[in-house]
């Protein structure tokens, strides 16, 4: 019996990304289509990062899918509960919603190479099948826990920034934050006015340049509202603009000295302190870490209740963190903001392929895609926001349709050779060649960061635009793909 022509497709995640892939899909003619989120809600990170002071770091004319533009956004850059009401919004009007099964934790999945097809197991022991599988779940859904000694023996609260206890009161405590990333740049500012006492345990110093940020006008979303070409050539012009910093942290350089500059005026007006201001200059050039957007970061470190540990964390002990210098600061909330297990992809789903090869096996030594989408030996496995696909800048929003369009053209061949596609080992070799050359001559190879493997591989950015990643993933070869034997069933 042959594959049926419209192939079921299951997808793992109901964010950004996988409610991108659906609406692709449905849009094409595939309509046999489950959203498997392990929430209770769509939303993916903007659901679950809840943290004070949460916002993007895109302009928001670009933070919307290309499908279902929003152009009401009450600020330059959106806050996480306007950015989650609009994916709620758009899944509920559009109808992705109605296909998304929330409470439904993937723990595996497994090709079956005697029926050609995808085997789903769900955390309560239930089983699905499907023709295709397509994971969603991003690179940033993982909260990084560090292994610290005594974490787990602090007399008081512990969270991480990604799991806020907002039932906590922060109001006049002693409270120490450990990681100084996207995140702790957001929430530390927002927490400084209401406790006693912060403790930045900083480990390396970002770079953090004016976030240009302000509230629309009601005047300026009804402008956009009535001149919708006024709302794209906006928008156009910001991607051109994010672009060129994408080519900065690539290879040209061109707005690293602007960067650069931007970063020294801003630490210069706001830090007077020559003691600390030494502490908060980073040791590695310009974009090899995250890039940070803030106006309120640097002003909050040069309050006179905030300080900066720069002593290396040696452990936790019941009343606060020890640091290498011997010292003991005192605490009574601790909170992580040590980012995410980016490297780590789908773990800690256990993916099989053909001859039942594992896909921790296949990644050794460092994730790879071709494309960043599709791995030899996982037939009908197509992976978003994968490998080599995040942005230095730039809206990954833009990246994740284009992967979208991508699995879209893979399955309707799938459909028209009534048989699943796997992706050939030479040209996935190949691609992931390039992809390493190129990485290695880009800024983020100069230091160690959570783009990297241990072993100093870059598994996480992409190393080039967003525009020439459109166009190489709008180019669908079928000749790159061998067709699965399907036996008869």
């Amino acid at each position: 019996m042959e594959q049926p022509t419209t192939p079921r497709v299951i997808v793992i995640g109901a964010g950004f990304g996988g409610l991108a892939v659906a609406h692709h899909l449905r849009a094409a003619g595939i309509t046999d289509i489950t959203l498997l989120e392990r929430s209770d809600d769509v939303g993916g990170v903007w659901r679950d990062n809840t943290y004070p002071g949460a916002a993007c770091d895109v302009p928001s004319v670009l933070y919307s899918w290309s499908f279902a533009r929003k152009s009401d956004w009450s600020h330059r850059y959106a806050r996480q509960p306007e950015i989650l009401d609009y994916i709620r919004d758009h899944a509920a009007r559009s109808g992705l919603r109605d296909l998304v099964r929330t409470g439904a934790e993937v723990t595996g999945a497994a090709w079956d190479d005697a029926t050609a097809r995808w085997t789903v197991t769900l955390a309560t022991g239930e089983e699905l099948t499907s023709d295709v599988l397509v994971s969603a779940v991003g690179q940033l859904s993982r909260p990084a826990v560090p292994r610290i000694p005594g974490l787990d023996d602090f007399d008081g609260p512990v969270f991480h920034s990604a799991t806020w206890h907002h039932d906590v009161d922060l109001t006049g405590k002693r409270v120490g934050v450990i990681g100084t990333g996207a995140s702790a740049i957001q929430f530390v500012p927002a927490i400084a006015g209401q406790v006693g006492s912060l403790t930045v345990f900083q480990r390396s110093a970002p770079y953090v340049v004016p976030k240009p940020d302000g509230a629309y006008s009601t005047r300026q979303q009804r402008r956009f509202a009535h001149h919708p070409r006024l709302h794209h050539l906006t928008r156009r012009g910001v991607f051109h603009l994010s672009e060129q910093l994408n080519r900065t942290l690539d290879s040209d350089g061109r707005l690293a000295v602007v960067l650069e500059k931007a970063w020294q005026l801003n630490l210069r007006r706001h830090v007077k302190d020559a003691v600390l201001r030494a502490k908060l200059v980073p040791d590695y050039p310009l974009g090899c870490k995250r890039l940070l957007f803030s106006n309120d970061w640097y002003p909050t470190l040069a309050q006179p209740h905030v300080d900066v540990v720069t002593d290396g964390v040696a452990g936790v002990e019941p009343d606060g963190i020890r640091t290498a210098d011997g010292t003991l600061h005192e605490l009574d909330v601790v909170i992580l903001g040590t980012g995410f297990a980016a490297t780590e992809f789908l773990a800690p789903m256990e993916i099989t392929g053909r001859g039942g090869r594992r896909l921790a096996e296949a990644w050794a030594g460092g994730a790879r895609a071709h494309l960043g989408i599709t791995v030899p030996d996982f037939p009908g496995f197509y992976v978003l926001y994968g490998p080599n696909t995040n942005l230095g800048g730039s809206s990954i929003i833009g990246m994740l349709e284009a992967q979208a369009g991508y699995v879209v053209r893979a399955v309707l061949e799938t459909a028209a050779r009534r048989a699943p596609l796997v992706v050939r080992a030479d040209r996935a070799a190949s691609y992931d060649e390039e992809m390493q050359r190129r990485l290695d001559s880009s800024v983020w190879s100069s230091c160690t960061s959570w783009y990297r493997e241990p072993g100093g591989r870059i598994t996480t950015n992409w190393p080039g635009t967003v525009a020439e990643y459109q166009q190489r993933t709008s180019a669908f070869d079928p000749s790159d793909f061998e067709t699965v034997a399907v036996a008869a069933r």
